[in-house]
């Protein structure tokens, strides 16, 4: 099972925050830019989102209700059950940190190229993650100011204004200039997609360089560590047994059924950090650490199921299915169009 490599390069981060944390005057310029690079990079999703495809997407609203009751309703009710696991297998931060987890939105890409993979129904999953990301600038904040209170970092309306302008008035901006800039945008992709990937390891650094002056990571022991690995094991195998069974028994189909699974089981590390950099201020290092394992574990457990969905019984039967009915199709229009 791979190891993203982006992982590699945000625990090089974290690395190089702990030997080399931005203090004084160093820890000012850093923070000033990276709430300029959480300011850029939901500016760009603001670009990106076509409005178009998700007022199209609609029109296959079960799917969607679905994906968002699973993301924003049953991952947030599992978090505040792991509340009965503190002490025993996490302390107070980190549970805090996990709480955050389950609240953050769906993904986009890896939701797309995984449903892929599997056969199933991509267009559902690109409109899935982007209503989940679009709602999720909102509903985070909110449920975050609901379930985490004081307890997220001293929570405040201060924060909730902080959020707005700093998270939903550039996506606004960038929804606004997309006649104008989208294509731009989409002509330049992989450059800006280095762009996003350079903000969020700046939001890293900076999370984790005040993490390391302020002495946060002594809250923090291997024991507590293996604790946290158990507890979102648990937590992503629960999600996307309910995210299948639950489709099935809601009546999708095979294709729906994998768009709800991998759209529905999966947290945005993209959207998540930002928001906890803005939520959190000082304790951010210890909320992003749950979000950041859980990454990479959906991203290993997720490719492996991708991969046995694309090769059940159920996935051949169809492809076989499709062959013969693309034969009499073709012989078909032999008939009605022949030769010369």
């Amino acid at each position: 099972m791979p190891i993203d490599p982006y992982i590699l390069l945000l625990l090089a981060t974290v690395g190089i925050a702990a030997l080399l944390p931005a203090r004084g005057a160093a820890a000012h310029v850093a923070s000033g830019a990276s709430t300029a690079a959480i300011a850029l990079l939901f500016f760009l999703y603001g670009v990106r989102l076509s409005t178009r495809e998700a007022l199209d997407g609609l029109k296959h609203w079960r799917l969607h209700v679905t994906v968002l009751a699973c993301t924003f309703v049953a991952f947030p009710l599992l978090g505040l059950a792991a509340r009965g696991l503190v002490p025993m297998l996490l302390n107070q931060p980190l549970y805090q940190g996990l709480l955050f987890l389950t609240l953050v939105p769906s993904t986009i890409q890896s939701s797309i190229a995984f449903t892929s993979i599997a056969r199933g129904n991509v267009p559902a999953a690109i409109c899935a993650g982007s209503f989940s990301s679009l709602v999720g600038i909102i509903l985070t904040p909110l449920l975050a100011a609901v379930l985490l209170g004081n307890g997220g970092g001293g929570f405040s309306g201060h924060s909730l204004v902080t959020i707005v302008l700093q998270l939903l008035v550039p996506f606004v901006a960038g929804q606004l200039l997309r006649p104008w800039i989208g294509g731009f945008v989409a002509r330049h992709k992989k450059v800006l997609g280095l762009v996003d990937r350079g903000s969020i390891l700046l939001v890293v650094y900076t999370a984790f360089s005040e993490g390391v002056v302020r002495g946060i990571w002594h809250q923090v022991s291997p024991a507590r560590l293996g604790g946290l690995l158990v507890v979102e094991a648990l937590l992503l195998a629960v999600m996307l047994a309910l995210t299948w069974y639950g489709a099935r028994a809601l009546g999708f189909s095979r294709e729906d059924r994998i768009a709800v699974q991998f759209a529905g089981s999966k947290k945005s590390l993209a959207s998540g950090l930002p928001m906890a950099s803005v939520l959190f201020g000082a304790h951010a290092s210890l909320a992003v650490l749950p979000l950041m394992v859980f990454h990479q574990m959906q991203l290993m457990v997720c490719a492996v199921i991708a991969k046995r969905r694309a090769c059940d019984p159920e996935a051949r039967e169809e492809t076989a299915g499709q062959a013969p009915a693309a034969a009499s199709r073709a012989a078909a229009a032999g008939t009605a169009n022949p030769p010369g």
